[in-house]
């Protein structure tokens, strides 16, 4: 292989400086020579191998070889564990469990979420629903259609494990759909992070980081919505990752034809970027790839699980038909903003807009099917001379998404655990999802008989991952503007855009440290990015020894919180040790 092959970056950033065909560039700038411009170009071209092949614009292989995906499954089942071992635990309704989990319930067996009693009498006995749900008596719910603020795709998903695992009678079944989907999102993380970073011990870390972390564990053992958000939006964001590899082997594999072309001309390039020639044509069409339909359909589950993947669906969206165009101007083609805009951005946004909102109607349609869901009438109750024309059912759908909207852009009551947004990345206010007083001194208990015994479930990220992720989101950006550009760090910054950044304009909304399970993937990605950074930075000694300390302290710090994550008995100033600062308690 010619030693310039060496020179090019295996995430497919050639340096100029080093480029092997500078004698071509210079041939054609000194005469304006058709003949030495297609000569430049084809041995340009011919320098990044395509699909078929090795190179750095192809559809790299990587990511399939055997021992990654051995790799990435044994991972998954060590994260897995720690999300599905004693599951069940604790036996009693979770925080938000008291509207997921019933809701679930009265789906799967009447086909609509249904209202609950706050009371029912067990033995002759008035109990608190939840206890009495808790304890096995999982009927009695009223026929009564109950009011939901988020759309149901998520509630379905948790009525699966109930259905599957033995019903509401079974904790375990009550949170094993958010177990499964905690796990699945380790392998999707892991298969993100070597498709950007092209180095299996950075996938790896990626994996494990993903494994050890708090918010992580205690969202995969809790009923609540937030988990399928994650991990809809990381599946979506990994299709458009593939799209993004495709793209680039169909531009350059056109590009070599198109330049050999006896019909072929150029034009001078008066960007700083790519080449100082560009080629007088447009370029293949890539707006469309099954990939991005793919992304499309998993990002409108994740706004039909919760409204929040609106936002993800827009970020995601435009970030990847920016990539697009960027990837055409830098293959050689002339005129990429215009083409990006005609050619890519407008036909994705003919497709995969409507893609997106019909997988989400369809999250509906058991709405639609009971005559009985909640406003399903209302406007046959309400008459409208001014949208009369749309259908009644249609109106009443409109209607009922007018409250979920007041509901979501009007609620500031008062919480304890009330976490201002910007707080989030820094877990400065963890949420207590379950803290009681056990009797007697079961498991960690029995260290301490002197103690009173608790148990506790604190969604607490760990503290090393969410600081140092923080850490490192700044060391990305001023990394890629010294490289004058890196198109990883919009990858890095993708959720943070989508999935963190909309809450800005709700600081005066009631919401919880826990919503930020769904940028936990991009501050895993941040790490990663700082890691592969200092990797190249630094001897291959240096960075073994670094990244053996960081990963041992945070598994130490996973291994400290473990049982506070986990609602394991443990005395309370064992609970107490772990609240560093006031906030978190």
């Amino acid at each position: 292989m010619p030693s310039f092959m060496h020179a090019t970056d295996t995430s497919g950033n050639t340096s100029l400086s080093a480029n092997p065909h500078a004698r071509y560039r210079r041939a054609a700038v000194a005469h304006s020579d058709r003949d030495s411009l297609r000569s430049y170009a084809y041995a340009d071209s011919s320098h990044f191998k395509t699909s078929s092949g090795n190179g750095p614009y192809a559809q790299s292989s990587a990511p399939n070889r055997p021992i990654t995906w051995l790799l990435t499954l044994l991972v998954a089942a060590f994260g897995g564990l720690l999300r599905f071992l004693r599951l069940g635990n604790p036996r009693e309704i979770v925080f938000d469990e008291t509207y997921y989990v019933k809701d679930a319930w009265t789906m799967l067996l009447t086909g609509e979420p249904r209202d609950w009693p706050k009371t029912t009498l067990i033995d002759g006995v008035r109990q608190p629903i939840d206890a009495a749900f808790a304890a096995g008596h999982v009927g009695g719910w009223l026929d009564t259609a109950e009011y939901v603020v988020h759309p149901p795709v998520g509630k379905w998903l948790i009525a699966a494990g109930l259905k599957l695992f033995g019903g509401a009678a079974n904790p375990f079944a009550w949170r094993v759909g958010v177990a499964v989907a905690g796990t699945v999102a380790i392998v999707l993380m892991i298969r993100v992070a070597l498709r950007l970073f092209r180095n299996v011990p950075i996938a790896l870390i990626a994996g494990l980081l993903m494994s050890l972390d708090g918010v992580g564990i205690v969202m995969s053992r809790t009923g609540l919505l937030d988990n399928f958000i994650m991990v809809f939006a990381l599946g979506a964001f990994s299709l458009l990752l593939i799209h993004r590899d495709w793209a680039r082997a169909r531009l350059h594999e056109q590009y070599a034809r198109d330049s050999r072309s006896h019909s072929a001309t150029w034009i001078p390039s008066t960007s700083r970027h790519g080449k100082s020639f560009m080629l007088n044509a447009r370029g293949p069409f890539i707006a469309l790839s099954w990939w991005r339909v793919g992304a499309a359909t998993l990002l409108g589950l994740a706004t039909g699980v919760k409204w929040s993947g609106i936002y993800l669906f827009a970020a995601f969206a435009v970030i990847s038909v920016t990539w697009d165009a960027w990837e055409r101007h830098q293959t050689g083609y002339r005129g990429w903003l215009g083409t990006g805009l005609v050619k890519d951005a407008l036909p994705s946004v003919a497709y995969m807009v409507p893609l997106w909102a019909g997988t989400y109607l369809a999250g509906w349609l058991g709405w639609f099917m009971h005559r009985d869901s909640y406003m399903r009438d209302w406007a046959a109750a309400n008459p409208s001379e001014d949208i009369g024309w749309l259908p009644e059912t249609l109106r009443s759908f409109v209607q009922y998404h007018v409250q979920m909207w007041q509901f979501h852009t009007t609620l500031d009551t008062p919480h304890a655990y009330k976490a201002n947004p910007l707080t989030w990345p820094l877990q400065i206010r963890p949420t207590s999802f379950y803290w009681t007083k056990l009797h007697g001194h079961p498991g960690l208990c029995s260290l301490s008989p002197d103690s009173q015994c608790v148990s506790a479930v604190t969604s607490l990220g760990n503290p090393l991952i969410w600081w140092l992720g923080s850490f490192c989101v700044i060391v990305g950006i001023v990394v890629a503007v010294k490289r004058r550009g890196d198109w990883k760090i919009w990858a890095v910054l993708a959720g943070f855009i989508g999935g963190w950044l909309p809450w800005a304009q709700y600081l005066h909304r009631t919401t919880f440290t826990f919503y930020s399970i769904v940028i936990l993937p991009w501050i895993v990605l941040a790490i990663c990015y700082a890691a592969d950074w200092y990797r190249r930075s630094v001897s291959t000694r240096a960075w073994r020894i670094t990244i053996g300390v960081v990963l041992g302290l945070i598994a130490l710090v996973t291994l400290f919180f473990y049982p506070i994550w986990t609602a394991m008995p443990v005395p309370y100033e064992f609970w107490l040790s772990h609240m560093w600062f006031r906030s978190w308690i």
